[in-house]
Formats: C-alpha cells, sequence, structure tokens
C-alpha cells in the first residue's frame, strides 16, 4: 500500500484540527485510507506544522503523528509530501501557499482562499503556471439539507427558480461575561476579520452550484458590537462587520436574499437555513434536514387580522428521505481532492471558484460602502465547463 505525505498548516486551530485533521485525514487512514478507481488504497502521512512547537507537540503526541516542526520550508523540501493543506487565519495563507506552489506541491485550502481578489487571482494564476493541482474548501455544499435540496432541484421539482432566501447566524458572546465562541482575530479588520470575507465565499459556490452564477450584488455590512474582550481577557475595539445584509442577483432572473449575522438569536430549526421557491415548489434546508411543498399540496392562506393564525403552516411541508448515508462533509471533499490528485479525477472546487467567492467579498464589501448595486463581472481565468 502506498503513502502519500500531506502537510498541514494551521490545525491547531479548532476548525482545521476537529473537520480537517480528527474527521478527515485521520478518520480516512482509520478506514483504511483513499479508495481509488482500480480497488488500491493509500494511506496519509500528515506532517503538522504550526507556529507554536508546544501545540503542535501535542496536538502529534496525542494522535500518534510522528511528524511536525515549526519549518514550513523543510516540510515543502520532503520529496515525500505531495500535498500541502492550509487551514492558518486568512491574512497568512497567500504567502505560505504560494511557498508550496514554488516547492511544486499540489494545493488545497480552507476558504478564503486569500483575503483580497488579488492575492486569489494570484494563487490561481500560479497554480496553474506551476501545473499543480488546487482546491478550496466547499463544505456546505456537503452538507445533508443542501444535498437533499440539490436532489430535488437536479428532479426538476422546482418548476422556474424564483428566490432564494437564505439565514444564517447565531449570538458570539463578547467575551466578557461568557467566552467567546469565535477567536477575537474575527472581529478585527486588521487581522483580516469580518463576516463578509468570511461567509460570503461560502453563498457565492452555494448559488454558482444550485441556482446560476451571481451578476450583481447590493449588501450592507455593519458592526453591530463594537466591543469585545479577547482570549486573555484583556478588551478590543471590534472594527470588522459581524452581520451582513446581501441581496444577490443570478443569471436567469433568481434573486437570493442571505443575512448573515453573528449577532442575532437562533429562532429557526437550524442555525443555517435556505429557502427555495419556485413556480411548482418550494423546500427549506439547513444542515441535515430538508422540507418541501409541491403547488398541488400548497394551501390558500387568507389575511385576516382580526383572527388569530389556527393553521399550523410547518405542518404542511414534508420532509426529504434521507435515503442515502451522508459522509462528514469535510472528509468527502478531501477524498475527491486527493482522487484528483493521485488519478486525475475530477475536481470543480479550484482556486478559480475560489477566487470568485472573494470576488464576490470585495464587491459586497464596496457595495455596502458606497450604497449601491454593483454588477459582478467574469474573471479571466479558467473554470469548470468553461466559465471565467
Amino acid at each position: 500500500m502506498s503513502v502519500v505525505g500531506v502537510v498541514m498548516n494551521g490545525v491547531t486551530g479548532r476548525m482545521g484540527y476537529r473537520q480537517h485533521l480528527l474527521r478527515s485525514v485521520l478518520a480516512i487512514n482509520g478506514d483504511g485510507g483513499v479508495r481509488l478507481s482500480g480497488g488500491r488504497r493509500v494511506m496519509l502521512r500528515p506532517v503538522l506544522v504550526g507556529r507554536d512547537a508546544g501545540k503542535v507537540g501535542e496536538l502529534a503526541g496525542r494522535h500518534g503523528i510522528e511528524e511536525h516542526t515549526t519549518d514550513l520550508g523543510a516540510a515543502l523540501e520532503d520529496e515525500r509530501n505531495l500535498v500541502y493543506f492550509d487551514a492558518q487565519v486568512t491574512s497568512a495563507r497567500a504567502a505560505a501557499v504560494h511557498q508550496a506552489i514554488a516547492a511544486g506541491k499540489h494545493v488545497y485550502v480552507e476558504k478564503p482562499v486569500a483575503g483580497t481578489l488579488d492575492d486569489a487571482l494570484a494563487l490561481a494564476r500560479a497554480a496553474t503556471t506551476a501545473g499543480v493541482r488546487n482546491g478550496v474548501v466547499q463544505d456546505k455544499l456537503f452538507l445533508p439539507g443542501v444535498l437533499k435540496l440539490r436532489r430535488l432541484a437536479d428532479a426538476g421539482f422546482f418548476g422556474r427558480v424564483l428566490s432564494v432566501r437564505g439565514e444564517f447566524g447565531y449570538w458570539v458572546f463578547e467575551g466578557d461575561w461568557q467566552s467567546a465562541q469565535r477567536p477575537s482575530w474575527n472581529y478585527r479588520a486588521a487581522d483580516g476579520g469580518g463576516i463578509v470575507l468570511d461567509m460570503f465565499p461560502h453563498w457565492h459556490y452555494v448559488l454558482e452550484n444550485l441556482f446560476g452564477r451571481v451578476e450583481a450584488v447590493t449588501a450592507r455590512a455593519v458592526t453591530h458590537v463594537g466591543e469585545r474582550v479577547d482570549e486573555r481577557g484583556e478588551p478590543y475595539k471590534a472594527d470588522a462587520d459581524d452581520a451582513a445584509y446581501g441581496i444577490f442577483e443570478l443569471a436567469g432572473g433568481v434573486v437570493a436574499q442571505i443575512n448573515s449575522s453573528w449577532a442575532v438569536r437562533v429562532h429557526r430549526d437550524e442555525l443555517v437555513e435556505f429557502q427555495v421557491d419556485g413556480t411548482h415548489g418550494s423546500a427549506v434546508a439547513g444542515l441535515h434536514t430538508c422540507r418541501f411543498q409541491h403547488r398541488a399540496a400548497t394551501p390558500r392562506p387568507v389575511w385576516d387580522p382580526e383572527e388569530p393564525t389556527r393553521v399550523r403552516f410547518r405542518d404542511q411541508w414534508q420532509e426529504v428521505p434521507d435515503n442515502t448515508v451522508f459522509p462528514n462533509g469535510f472528509r468527502a471533499q478531501w477524498e475527491l481532492f486527493l482522487r484528483h490528485v493521485l488519478e486525475d479525477a475530477p475536481f470543480p472546487h479550484d482556486f478559480a471558484a475560489g477566487a470568485r467567492g472573494v470576488q464576490l467579498a470585495e464587491l459586497g464589501l464596496l457595495s455596502s460602502a458606497e450604497g449601491r448595486r454593483v454588477p459582478v463581472p467574469r474573471l479571466d481565468l479558467p473554470a469548470p465547463d468553461g466559465e471565467g
């Protein structure tokens, strides 16, 4: 059985550790490695890289990982290491990925692929010039609820799609009387924080893959909570946007409205929900579930403010059955990328796709700053299915 070295930078963070190291790379090895098309399996040899030798060493020891270092260059020089993965803070990503590309490694990164569109385009062009395989995490496409939503769309259930409405968010504690659930850098603009850069790339690939190309954006980004307390208990000014309210115009006339907030209390079934309305039916998808209502089963509500509503509208929707076992979405995409590297299997979630997500974030911030609708031009980069 062959073994492939995977340099993993930034896995001491929550997402890098739980989803990418523990539930993806180590889980793949626990099941006997990546299965290729001919039945052959390939094991992964993680090489952990981090800035703090103590943290990365403790993490490696906890899981019996032999190789760990604070020297990224040394890890990249090792010819046994075929893939570089980056889950660092956004502001540190571009420089490290350029270093990996220069070393001839195939590169797979968390989103956003970079902190600015210029940096994202430079990475996409560098990877293409170097001839290395490249990919960006687009995990929400692999959520069970979104996969069920895609099932409905592929079956023609909606007829002509009219609109998409999304709600995402939860209350992130300020850090004083309860500790925050997210690192403090998320709320500092100088460190690459902000919900627009964090979430608009997600909304871009969900909309693009399920409903059509984003052609224009109108957004309002705000900072609702202006002071927070960091991990050391020190107050700091939170000057990055913690909420964004966006309207996205899609090809074919579909209009999407998505609210994103770290300053909202949850009154919905899941932390993210998308409602899709079409001429023939509607559906509401979350992380795990998806409910639908066909036009033949649509009730006929009548507005009457004088009488209390006695109809339980949610009871009138059906649930899309599982019909399959849904794997961890991060792991599923890891396996797709590794097959892309090892046997040229298709992988549409490349740096060009990642750059389009960063572009939408930048244009959303521009729309907010200037108070206007902003068209989204096509990027001059190779992309799946010939899109730019």
